[in-house]
């Protein structure tokens, strides 16, 4: 079926369903540990370089800026090309970044690379997203949107502790090395993905005119805002405040993934309950955990109550956000790729905007007022993202 004419996905799934999925998986969590593994080396590099933490860290920003910027445009590029052929030409431009950063010789040359390795790995997430919209139907989307989910807090585990250890045994340009490494074969092996059917492109920007036209998708996107911010943005600073308490960045790398950790296996739960439970419960019980998952740090900031943490906010990203992201999928059908590659735009933007909201905070030390920020910011998240599924659950069902 076409993924913009508006048809709705067939009921039956395809017959490699399992193997389209561990493709995707692996396209998903590729991406994630190349966004994730920056920040525990940003030391490493200035130390080698010979360069500011400040500089390396201008480095990042220009990383993270071109990867939210760069979601809407490879949204509109896979309508016209492709799904499977724009994921391969970001994999093909994420190992030549990579390549360029592994043998970086001065700042200002890894600084161009690791902006182009943002903008390429931009295209993944997204693009796997509408693949399973494109494929799998609305009553079941969540499961394999769940795997992914997965897949993304595999890499952002692996990517918070791995990326340290890899650069004190081996050097930090290792750590670029193996995400090259995956793009490449990924490339390859993306060859035996179908590519899914889909409508003829019309003006380049139309499909951003009809979701701009949509009511519901402006509440998607400022849901996805301001959970950018709550939980990505504050999420930014849990190491930092295990390390205020004198801990060694190792010790607090591995209490920061345990957010990863917990999204990863709470996955696996959210996709048992889809059918089973409606998305308005969903998102309920994670927009739930999701206010509770400050209250620790709010009250005590100690490595316990930040483990609590991490661990309560892996939990309600596997309910809140998958919830949403399955939303995204469906609100828009005639603009899937567009709705959703504003989604994540509008959801890393917030993550943005969060840390910087917050970084004045964590500087003075006060992690106690940031989280209790975070927390005041929640609940109203939380009503807001399960009245707001359950009014269109019902305005869906009265047609």
């Amino acid at each position: 079926m076409s993924a913009t004419s508006g048809v709705p996905a067939r009921p039956d799934l395809p017959d490699d369903a399992p193997a389209r999925v561990r493709l995707l998986q692996a396209a998903a969590l590729t991406s994630t540990f190349d966004r994730f593994a920056l920040a525990p080396l940003l030391i490493e590099i200035g130390r080698d370089l010979g360069v500011s933490l400040a500089a390396v860290a201008a480095v990042a920003s220009g990383y993270y800026l071109a990867y939210g910027l760069m979601q809407p445009l490879w949204g509109l590029l896979s309508d016209r090309l492709g799904r499977v052929r724009v994921m391969r030409v970001a994999l093909a431009g994420t190992a030549l970044a990579a390549v360029v950063s592994v043998v970086a010789p001065t700042l200002a040359v890894l600084a161009v690379s690791r902006v182009v390795a943002g903008a390429m790995v931009a295209a993944l997430i997204p693009t796997t997203l509408v693949y399973v919209g494109d494929t799998w139907p609305v009553a079941v989307r969540q499961r394999p949107l769940s795997d992914l989910l997965a897949a993304s807090s595999l890499g952002t585990a692996a990517a918070t502790v791995g990326a340290g250890v890899v650069a004190e045994l081996v050097g930090w340009r290792a750590v670029f090395g193996l995400t090259g490494v995956a793009a490449a074969v990924l490339w390859v092996a993306l060859r035996r993905l179908p590519e899914p059917e889909r409508a003829p492109p019309g003006a380049l920007l139309a499909p951003l005119g009809l979701v701009a036209r949509s009511g519901w998708a402006w509440v998607v996107l400022g849901l996805a805002f301001v959970e950018g911010a709550v939980a990505l943005g504050t999420l930014t600073f849990l190491a930092p405040a295990v390390q205020g308490l004198g801990w060694s960045p190792g010790v607090a790398g591995l209490v920061a993934a345990a957010y990863g950790i917990a999204a990863l296996l709470t996955s696996r739960l959210v996709r048992r309950l889809v059918g089973r439970v409606s998305p308005v419960v969903l998102a309920a019980v994670g927009g739930g955990v999701l206010a509770v998952a400050w209250v620790p740090p709010a009250v005590s900031v100690g490595v316990a109550t930040i483990l609590a943490s991490g661990l309560l906010l892996g939990v309600a990203w596997a309910f809140l956000h998958t919830t949403l992201q399955t939303w995204a999928t469906e609100v828009v059908p005639r603009a899937r790729a567009a709705a959703v590659s504003l989604f994540a735009a509008v959801l890393f933007l917030g993550s943005s905007v969060g840390t910087a909201l917050a970084a004045p905070l964590a500087d003075a030390g006060a992690y106690p007022t940031l989280f209790g920020v975070a927390l005041t910011a929640a609940v109203p998240l939380a009503a807001a993202a399960v009245l707001a599924r359950a009014r269109y659950a019902r305005a869906h069902r009265r047609r």
